[in-house]
């Protein structure tokens, strides 16, 4: 079976591999693209000719056990700035090649987590050490080439990042946590000027910066409802109190994206799964909103857009539907799907998605994907997928081995639970700190009106989850085991209250506001040992579990998830042990790691 089923992959990796289609950066006449480890220049007229350069590539210049993470071309595409990290490190050394006749290497920088081209000569960059972002460093090309501290931030729980505003004008210098923002500017035409602040922190006010004609575009959790908001303000006087409401959001709304074009705003939405666009224009002040094929789940956005075009263009996917071009023309006011390479859209797999009701009558958001031609669905597996943490949606891009499952008679079923941000920034707040367990009942309902809707039951159910989702996946097996047969942890964090008293660790300071701090706080303290994996083993029939954890993972200790596989099989083995009132020992519950 196992040979049968690597021999699927690859026939179908290898299929759609031909048919995928790379993030491309454009330039005027050129269109700059990755595959494969490469990076490709092609004239736009050519690009799926095979007319193209061969600018970069791994293999060549000795980085073959890496992946290219983000590109970047100076303004006068001389030069480009890489960046590659390999499966088994969170940092990344970025690769600066000059593009002449011949593209060499101009300068490697270990440790680094974003960049952006300030000019046609001057590279700002964000160094990265220990999963922490708080220096910011510009690096010149010019004749006298030299490399400068910009920007420190002092508090641990803000992460720092570089951006570069869709015309160009501005880098953002982002210092954010998991509910506070600020922002400084450097002004690309100045670029050796000290950044200027945009609007000093405030406490659960979260705010980004494009910028269009002097006028900075503001998205921002600012105002009563926390909710997203595009304001505006004059970049000469930027503070809070100048900024101007120009769109806000609907409520229980998730803003996936947002690109600034010259006349317009396309802002990129999901609404409990289903995706649309709201197209705003500067000239006429008007909305528009697009609706998008119901099969669609993700968005896949070019790096960066020509702000001066007058179409702006994406990708659409999901699990079990590969990437497929559509493009959005400001002109003719339409959405037009690219043919340019025919993405062969599976016709026989069908979309439904559904609404349970949680504990407290919330409705929670599911997507369920299975084949038309399955019968008895009852008797089918089901493949439960559950994340809900850090207000971050469930991964739903195209994946070769969803689609191979489809193909197998399997039903795939996201559960969109409290504590993700697939219904905006509130859907986040009701699923943290002291509502953690809000997450855990949505999950449970979930599956429950699954299997009463006659998908699949639950001695043909399994659960994967990976990282925070490990949370509410080891929860709900404690609480209702009998409602799952198997269940897949990657890296999982089942260990949250031993975790969270350890400062000493990386990530622990920052993730109080994701699960609160039970050093501080006794009420804390009781309430992560409710819900918390490994605090509430017991002796019970469990499901199978297969757990994979990494030994020098610096986000999931590995000590932790061992200290629970070690308690979880003692619990089995203890149940096991007890004479059911059969007078029969029970079943060994199946524990893999």
């Amino acid at each position: 079976m196992t040979e049968r089923i690597k021999e699927k992959l690859e026939e179908l990796h290898n299929k759609y591999t031909f048919y995928s289609v790379s993030p491309r950066i454009r330039f005027g006449e050129n269109v700059y693209f990755e595959e494969n480890g490469c990076i490709f220049l092609s004239k736009a007229d050519d690009v799926d000719e095979g007319n193209v350069d061969v600018l970069f590539s791994t293999k060549d210049l000795g980085f073959s056990d890496a992946f290219i993470q983000r590109l970047r071309i100076s303004p006068d595409q001389r030069y480009m700035a890489i960046s590659l990290k390999s499966e088994n490190s969170e940092e990344a050394t970025c690769v600066i090649m000059k593009l002449d006749h011949s593209p060499v290497v101009e300068k490697v920088i270990p440790s680094v987590f974003s960049f952006e081209w300030a000019t046609n000569d001057v590279l700002y960059y964000t160094s990265q050490k220990n999963l922490k972002c708080q220096n910011v460093f510009m690096t010149t090309f010019t004749d006298q080439k030299h490399t400068k501290l910009v920007y420190t931030e002092q508090d641990a729980r803000f992460f720092v990042d570089i951006y570069c505003t869709k015309d160009r004008r501005f880098l953002t210098i982002n210092s954010n946590s998991k509910t506070t923002s600020e922002v400084w500017l450097i002004d690309c035409r100045h670029p050796f000027k000290l950044p200027a602040l945009v609007q000093a922190r405030t406490k659960g006010v979260i705010y980004h910066i494009e910028h269009r004609n002097d006028e900075l575009y503001i998205l921002t959790t600012y105002g009563e409802l926390a909710q997203y908001k595009l304001m505006k303000a004059p970049v000469a006087s930027s503070g809070m109190k100048n900024w101007q409401l120009v769109y806000a959001l609907e409520k229980k709304t998730k803003l996936v994206d947002l690109e600034m074009f010259t006349d317009h705003c396309v802002m990129f939405l999901k609404n409990a799964g289903h995706l649309y666009l709201n197209v705003i224009s500067f000239v006429s002040h008007l909305v528009q909103s697009i609706e998008l094929p119901t099969w669609a789940c993700e968005f896949e956005l070019e790096s960066h857009p020509e702000h001066t075009t007058s179409t702006c263009y994406f990708q659409l996917t999901s699990p079990v539907h590969p990437p497929k071009c559509f493009a959005y023309s400001f002109k003719e006011n339409n959405l037009i799907e690219q043919a340019v390479q025919e993405v062969p859209i599976i016709t026989n797999c069908h979309t439904t998605r559904l609404l349970a009701k949680s504990k407290d009558e919330t409705l929670v958001p599911i997507t369920v994907f299975h084949s038309m031609n399955s019968k008895e669905l009852h008797r089918k597996p089901l493949l439960v997928h559950v994340y809900g943490a850090y207000g971050i949606d469930l991964n739903m891009s195209f994946k070769e081995e969803k689609l191979m499952l489809i193909e197998e008679g399997w039903i795939l079923a996201y559960c969109h639970v409290r504590g993700g941000g697939e219904l905006g920034l509130s859907w986040h707040k009701d699923g943290c700190q002291y509502n953690k367990l809000k997450g855990l009942h949505d999950l449970k309902a979930c599956i429950m009106l699954l299997h009463q809707l006659g998908f699949s039951q639950p001695k043909y159910t399994a659960l994967a989850a990976a990282s925070a989702g490990g949370v509410l996946a080891g929860a709900l097996c404690n609480t209702d085991p009998e409602l799952i047969r198997a269940v897949v942890l990657q890296a999982p964090f089942v260990d949250v209250l031993n975790t969270m008293m350890k400062t000493h660790l990386p990530l622990t300071i920052e993730e109080q506001e994701e699960w609160g701090n039970p050093l501080a706080d006794e009420n804390c303290m009781k309430y992560i040992k409710s819900y918390c994996p490994y605090q509430n083993i017991k002796p019970q029939h469990y499901p199978s579990i297969f757990i994979t954890a990494y030994e020098n993972d610096q986000r999931i200790p590995l000590t932790g998830v061992l200290r629970y596989v070690h308690k979880l099989r003692k619990a089995a083995l203890d149940h096991a042990s007890r004479p059911s009132k059969k007078g029969k020992n029970t079943n060994v519950t199946d524990i893999w790691s």
